[in-house]
């Protein structure tokens, strides 16, 4: 039977071209690390013009979205150095874009991924992003790096559904006296933080990429 079902995903990826998450780098996942108590000048986080994008993928296609921010601040020392911070997001606040012509589609699966068998937002309104190490971009000997322009890695404890867990991945950053900007674009493995609907390897449950690509686009003010 596993033959089979290997066999016909096969088959369906070859005639419907199957999606895969956009190319992107991925990001290193750990346990949780310790966070430091950020020091220096507080840049506190645009609400506004912040915003996390997501794309998520299957077999026959792809949808897009967005995710606000709650809250947050980054801390500089010495307007150069970010010595830690913590970004809020709001679960509720999740929207897709790819839908909108069709509302009720659109409706459902931001229904659907706000539910108990993705996000839960009723149980889990927030995920939380704090930073635990900010350095200079240094790239490992034939390491190929997908955003040729960044500055520093960033490391920090993800924590979404009650689960934590510490990502490392590439970022443009900039600070200047007044802004903190940073941009990004990553993939992470959804079931390491217990979101496992239809990640199952038969047919069946194939339907939904494991991988998610996560882009920031971060902008905090003092």
């Amino acid at each position: 039977m596993r033959k089979i079902i290997s066999a016909l995903t096969v088959v369906i990826c070859t005639t419907v071209a199957c999606e895969q998450a956009p190319k992107a780098d991925k990001a290193k996942v750990t346990e949780a690390q310790t966070v430091q108590v950020g020091t220096g000048n507080a840049y506190l986080a645009d609400t506004a013009t912040s915003v996390v994008e997501w794309v998520g993928t299957k077999p026959t296609g792809k949808h897009h979205g967005t995710l606000k921010l709650a809250g947050g601040a980054i801390y500089v020392k010495d307007d150069t150095t970010i010595t830690g911070g913590q970004l809020t997001i709001n679960m509720h606040s999740l929207r897709n874009i790819d839908l909108a012509a069709d509302t009720s589609m659109q409706h459902k699966l931001e229904n659907e991924l706000k539910g108990s068998l993705f996000f839960d937002v009723n149980q889990f309104p927030s995920a939380t992003f704090e930073i635990t190490s900010v350095k200079p971009f240094r790239p490992s000997v034939g390491e190929d790096v997908e955003l040729k322009d960044a500055t520093h890695t960033i490391l920090g404890n993800l924590s979404i559904k009650g689960v934590t867990k510490n990502i490392s991945f590439p970022a443009k950053i900039t600070i200047d006296p007044h802004k903190v900007t940073a941009i990004a674009s990553f993939n992470i493995d959804r079931t390491l933080w217990g979101i496992n609907y239809r990640a199952d390897k038969s047919l069946q449950d194939k339907l939904i990429n494991s991988l998610v690509n996560i882009s920031l686009h971060i902008t905090a003010t003092r």
